[in-house]
C-alpha cells in the first residue's frame, strides 16, 4: 500500500515561512552574496569558470541532502493562490495543507510553476507575482540548507503566455518565423527573460523546438518557429543565446527547449491522448533532430520530453519521457547532452495511459529525466520514487546524477546568490515603454499578406466605416484584451467591433452582414476553420454580400486553405502587440515583411499546396 509523503522537518524548530524576513535571511546568510553558497564561491577564487565552482557547490550541498531532501528537488509543484500565505481551498486537495508557502516547506520541492488557470491562477500583476516569488522563496530557504526554488512559467510568446496584464507582449514563435530574423529572436527572448526574472522567474519552458510539419497538429502549431527544421533551429539556438546570455546570471533565465525528440507530427494533443509519430529514424534525424541539436549547440539549460510514441527510436511503445533508449541511450549518450532534462506536465494523459502515478517518475528517472513537473499527486509520486531508492530498482547515485546538475542550474543562472527580487523595482523593469516599442517593432516586421487579388489592400486614408468581426478568444484571466476590440481601436474612430466569437451562431452571421452594409470595408478574424463550419459560414456570407472583405487567420496560418477569400492575411497569435501591427498593414503605415514559414495545404489535403513556404507579398 502507498504511503502519503511525509512533511520533512528540521531537527530545529524554525518560526513560518511567511514571518521569516528578508532581514532575517540575512543573518541566516542564505541571500545577497552571503552565507553557504557565497562562502563557497569566495573559497574558490581560482575556478577555472563558472562551471567548476557550480560542480564543487553542488557536490558540496549533494553531500548534505537526506535521501527525502534529494528526491524533493526533482520536483517542481504546480500551487494554487497569489499569495505565498494565501488559503486555498486547491493546495488543501491536493497536498493536504492550506498555502502555497505550506506546500514548500512540507515537500521541500526543488522547484515551483505558475499558472494564471482560473483554478491554480497565480498571476495578477508583475508586483504581486514579484511578491508571491520572494515568499515561496522565504518558505524555502527556512530550513538547512537554504536551498531556494528554481520558480518556472510557460511564456512562449503567442497564445501560450502566462503573463501579459502589465508586461510585455510578445508574438508566437511562428510569428517570428515569418519575420526571418534571427536577431529578432534573441532581442525578443532577451526582453521577456529580464522581465521574467524580474518577477522572481528563474526558468521559461521555451523556446518550442518542434517542426511542425503536420498543419493539422492540434497543440503545437504557431508554438513552432517553422516547419523547415534549418530556421526552425536557427531561431531556437537565438533565443536560448537572448534568454540565457542577455546579462549576468542574476539576470537571465533558463531554457527548456521542447519537447524532445519532436511533437511537431503529432496528430493527437498530447493532453488528451499518446500521440504515434511514424516517421522513420531518416526522417527524424532530418526533421526533428536539427533544432534540438541547435538548441544543445547554444548551451540550452533544459530540455523538456513529450508525451508522445515514436515506434522508430523505441519500439515498446512507452511514451519518449520514459523511454530510455530515447532520453538516455539518444539524447544523453549520443548527443551527448548533460544538462537537465525536465518532463512535460506528468497530469496530462499522454503520459498516464500505461502506468500509475507512482511509477511514472519512477520510469522517468529509469530513462534519464531528471525534474518531475506537476504530478497529479505529488505525494504518491515521491513516495514511489523513496521506495524504488529503498528496493533497490532505483540507486541513490542515479538520484545524485539529477539532484547534482538540478543545483548546478541553481547556480548557474545565479539563484543562489539572489534568490530574492526587489518588489518596488519591478514597474520600472517589466512592461516598460522601451520594452513594448522594442517588441512592437519586432511584431510589425511579421505580418504576412498572403493574397490581395482585388487589390484592397493597403486601404486608403479616407476609407469610411470598417466592420472588425469574427472570431474573439474566450475569456481568459490575464488577458488584457481582445482581438477583435484590439484590433478596432488600432484602425481608429471609424473602425467597428463585432465579436461573433469561435461558433457564430445564424443570429450573429445576421448581424454581421447587416453591419458589413453599412460599411466601407470588412475585416474578419479567424480561427481554426477546418473545425468551424460557422466561422467558415459567417466569411462566406460577409463575402456575398460583395463589400471589401479582408479574412485574417489570427492563429493558425492554415485558414486560407478552407475558404477562397480574394484577401488573406496571416498573424500567427492574436495577442494587442500583433494586432497592432496589422492596423498598421491594412492602413499602409508599414509594408508586409512578413515570409510564409510553413507551407498552405488546400484544406486537409497536404499534396495540394496553396501557398508554399517563403510565400509573402509586399507593396
Amino acid at each position: 500500500m502507498t504511503t502519503r509523503h511525509a512533511p520533512i522537518r528540521s531537527r530545529r524548530r524554525r518560526p513560518h515561512a511567511l514571518a521569516v524576513s528578508l532581514a532575517g535571511m540575512l543573518a541566516l546568510g542564505v541571500v545577497a552574496g552571503t552565507g553557504p553558497a557565497a562562502a563557497m564561491s569566495e573559497r574558490q577564487p581560482d575556478a577555472a569558470n563558472a562551471e567548476a565552482a557550480a560542480q564543487q557547490w553542488a557536490g558540496h550541498i549533494l553531500r548534505g541532502l537526506s535521501l527525502e531532501q534529494k528526491v524533493g528537488q526533482l520536483f517542481v509543484a504546480d500551487v494554487w493562490g497569489q499569495s505565498a500565505g494565501e488559503t486555498h481551498q486547491g493546495n488543501q486537495t491536493k497536498y493536504g495543507v492550506n498555502t502555497p508557502a505550506e506546500v514548500v516547506a512540507k515537500y521541500q520541492v526543488g522547484g515551483v510553476i505558475y499558472f494564471n488557470h482560473s483554478g491554480t491562477d497565480n498571476i495578477d500583476t508583475p508586483a504581486q507575482v514579484a511578491r508571491l516569488s520572494n515568499g515561496l522563496q522565504l518558505a524555502a530557504l527556512r530550513n538547512k540548507p537554504h536551498l531556494p526554488l528554481i520558480i518556472s512559467v510557460d511564456q512562449e510568446g503567442g497564445r501560450v503566455t502566462r503573463i501579459a496584464d502589465q508586461a510585455t507582449e510578445y508574438p508566437s514563435a511562428m510569428a517570428l518565423g515569418a519575420g526571418r530574423s534571427a536577431e529578432d529572436a534573441r532581442g525578443a527572448a532577451a526582453i521577456s527573460g529580464s522581465e521574467l526574472r524580474a518577477m522572481g522567474i528563474a526558468q521559461n519552458f521555451a523556446p518550442d523546438a518542434d517542426v511542425n510539419s503536420n498543419p493539422l497538429n492540434p497543440i503545437i502549431g504557431s508554438r513552432s518557429f517553422s516547419a523547415d527544421p534549418e530556421l526552425a533551429g536557427r531561431l531556437v539556438a537565438a533565443q536560448i543565446d537572448g534568454y540565457e546570455n542577455s546579462g549576468s546570471r542574476t539576470k537571465t533565465v533558463s531554457t527548456a527547449a521542447k519537447h524532445f525528440p519532436g511533437h511537431g507530427d503529432a496528430a493527437t494533443d498530447s493532453h488528451t491522448g499518446l500521440p504515434v509519430i511514424d516517421r522513420s529514424e531518416q526522417e527524424w534525424r532530418a526533421i526533428d533532430l536539427p533544432p534540438f541539436q541547435a538548441a544543445i549547440d547554444a548551451g540550452a539549460d533544459s530540455i523538456m520530453t513529450a508525451h508522445i510514441t515514436m515506434p522508430s527510436l523505441d519500439p515498446s511503445g512507452d511514451p519518449a519521457t520514459l523511454s530510455k533508449p530515447i532520453m538516455t541511450d539518444l539524447l544523453r549518450a549520443e548527443l551527448g547532452y548533460d544538462g537537465v532534462v525536465v518532463t512535460d506536465s506528468l497530469q496530462m494523459a499522454g503520459v498516464r495511459e500505461m502506468y500509475s502515478d507512482a511509477e511514472i517518475p519512477v520510469r522517468a528517472i529509469e530513462a534519464g529525466v531528471d525534474q518531475m513537473l506537476m504530478p497529479p499527486d505529488l505525494g504518491v509520486a515521491i513516495d514511489g520514487v523513496l521506495a524504488a531508492v529503498r528496493s533497490g530498482r532505483l540507486s541513490e547515485q542515479r538520484i545524485d546524477e539529477s539532484v547534482r546538475r538540478i543545483l548546478e542550474l541553481k547556480w548557474k543562472r545565479g539563484i543562489l546568490a539572489k534568490p530574492l527580487v526587489n518588489e518596488r523595482a519591478v514597474d520600472r523593469k517589466v512592461g516598460t515603454r522601451e520594452n513594448r516599442a522594442a517588441i512592437q517593432e519586432i511584431t510589425d516586421r511579421t505580418t504576412t499578406v498572403l493574397r490581395n487579388e482585388d487589390g484592397v489592400l493597403p486601404v486608403s486614408a479616407d476609407t469610411g466605416n470598417v466592420l472588425v468581426t469574427g472570431w474573439n478568444r474566450p475569456t481568459y484571466p490575464g488577458y488584457p484584451a481582445e482581438p477583435v476590440e484590439a484590433l478596432a481601436a488600432a484602425m481608429g474612430p471609424s473602425a467597428t467591433a463585432l465579436s461573433t466569437g469561435s461558433s457564430p451562431d445564424a443570429a450573429a452571421v445576421e448581424n454581421a452582414v447587416r453591419l458589413a452594409g453599412e460599411s466601407e470595408l470588412v475585416v474578419v478574424l479567424t480561427n481554426n476553420l477546418r473545425s468551424s463550419s460557422a466561422q467558415r459560414a459567417l466569411l462566406n456570407e460577409l463575402l456575398a454580400t460583395g463589400k471589401p472583405v479582408v479574412a485574417v487567420a489570427v492563429q493558425e496560418p492554415y485558414d486560407p486553405g478552407y475558404v477562397d477569400a480574394p484577401t488573406w492575411i496571416a498573424t500567427y497569435d492574436w495577442r494587442a502587440v500583433t494586432m497592432s501591427s496589422l492596423a498598421k498593414v491594412i492602413r499602409g503605415e508599414v509594408a508586409p515583411q512578413g515570409k510564409l514559414p510553413v507551407g498552405i495545404p488546400a484544406g486537409a489535403d497536404p499534396g495540394t499546396v496553396l501557398y508554399p513556404f517563403g510565400h509573402g507579398l509586399t507593396w
